[in-house]
């Protein structure tokens, strides 16, 4: 029943190598429930309840995505979504949370819409070969910089050295440079599971040398969501003065989800003879959808999630890895302390090996053709570089219908991807910088 449902056979795979992709996927993203609440909480959002919030909206995403979309993607908050509402849209703009959210449930709104009108797909399908590879390459990279940062082996720096190698000696980074060999080790044996006995052991040893705590309880209730369930503001985000948000949000959500599906896509060789991958409307609805109840119970917007790459990794085919993914977010609502006492020396080491395998599809660039070589690397600098996935996918729209057109080979540029550009081009002029 499960294998007929889930197409298994088909797919090549096994429900016990989907279990374990699942279970990879979601402890190397786990640690959404701590970090997306912390970061809300400096927009006001009360913490608490923004956490069961981000669980359950991860939960009723990435099931949607496993049990319609039939895929291995996992849905959650986004990382850089989640600080622009924060620290730009409230800190420095100056509008409340409820608003902030409220721009979010529009820009949910209008992704549905776009989807299931199929507009979605059509422009996911514009996007030239070579443009799919950087975001591929760039998601690599970013997820590589992440797990640098989150383990301490990377460290911000001075004004003359923005990072820096950080403290070899920390246990924490011993630790973390012994997971990211063992798991290196582990995967050039072909060992099933690398990953996952990486994160297993390494968590093991920090909780005997003490560099981690133990979890003080294992079962807790989740908080309630009295506080910020239904609290958006609709009518304050539909003004004038607030079109920069909204379209700010909606560039963002558009371009991260879309580079995130292909990336990953790409990595798990599930796109098609064309470079497309099929039915891509079924996994960006399941964004759009999530990113709607998201709003509505108290968190920012939601899309599939790069880390979606390490169950991808284990060998995760199907929409069973993510129901695998979505069920273990729903016990985190009641196991939480347990899940979350996993240390960043523990999963950092999966997303730099991840990050790693991710820039294998550099080699299928056309990089003696300058007009594709420069929006494809200007594309994957600024991913990293800038700390935002939108700011390096929007310039690789710019600079890719431009370059062909000053080179007289305008032909080249789908229709699609002019609208794609011109859409990176509005983001730049009214991003909040």
């Amino acid at each position: 029943m499960i294998r007929k449902f889930f197409r298994l056979e088909e797919l090549g795979s096994t429900p016990k190598r989907e279990v374990l992709a699942g279970l990879t996927t979601f402890i190397t993203m786990a640690y959404i429930i701590i970090v997306n609440p912390a970061i809300l909480s400096a927009a006001g959002i009360p913490k608490d309840a923004c956490t069961t919030a981000t669980i359950i909206s991860a939960f009723f995403g990435t099931m949607v995505m496993g049990l319609y979309a039939n895929r291995p993607f996992a849905i959650a908050p986004y990382m850089g979504e989640n600080a622009f509402i924060a620290y730009t849209v409230v800190a420095v703009l100056g509008y409340s949370w409820q608003t902030a959210l409220g721009a979010v449930f529009v820009g949910g709104v209008l992704f549905t819409i776009l989807t299931l009108l199929k507009v979605r797909s059509w422009l996911a399908n514009s996007i030239p070969e070579g443009l799919k590879i950087a975001f591929a390459v760039g998601i690599g990279l970013f997820l590589a910089f992440i797990g640098l940062n989150d383990t301490g082996i990377v460290a911000l720096g001075t004004e003359s050295a923005p990072v820096q190698v950080g403290d070899l000696g920390s246990g924490t980074v011993l630790l973390a440079l012994l997971g990211f060999f063992l798991i290196s080790l582990l995967m050039a044996l072909r060992v099933k599971g690398a990953m996952l006995l990486g994160i297993i052991v390494v968590t093991a040893l920090a909780f005997i040398t003490g560099l981690a705590p133990l979890p003080e309880r294992i079962v807790s209730m989740p908080p309630s969501l009295s506080s910020t369930f239904l609290k958006l503001d609709i009518a304050g985000a539909l003004t004038w003065g607030f079109f920069s948000v909204i379209l700010t949000v909606f560039v963002m959500d558009f371009v991260d989800t879309m580079g995130t599906l292909l990336g990953v896509a790409y990595k798990a060789d599930m796109l098609d003879e064309n470079g497309e991958l099929p039915h891509i409307e079924k996994p960006m609805l399941a964004d759009s959808l999530a990113t709607v109840v998201g709003s509505l119970l108290g968190t920012s917007t939601t899309g599939t999630f790069i880390e979606s790459a390490a169950g991808v990794q284990e060998g995760g085919r199907s929409g069973l890895t993510a129901v695998t993914t979505g069920i273990l977010f729903l016990l985190a609502l009641f196991f939480a302390p347990l899940f979350t006492a996993v240390p960043a020396c523990a999963y950092g080491p999966v997303l730099i090996v991840v990050g790693f395998t991710m820039v294998k599809p550099f080699v299928n660039l056309k990089t003696e053709d300058m007009t594709e070589l420069v929006p494809a690397v200007a594309t994957i600098v600024l991913m990293s570089f800038s700390y935002n996935l939108g700011v390096g996918m929007t310039a690789g729209f710019v600079l890719y219908p431009l370059m062909k057109v000053l080179t007289g080979r305008a032909r080249q540029v789908h229709a699609g991807l002019w609208i794609l550009g011109a859409l990176s081009l509005l983001f730049y002029f009214f991003y909040p910088y």
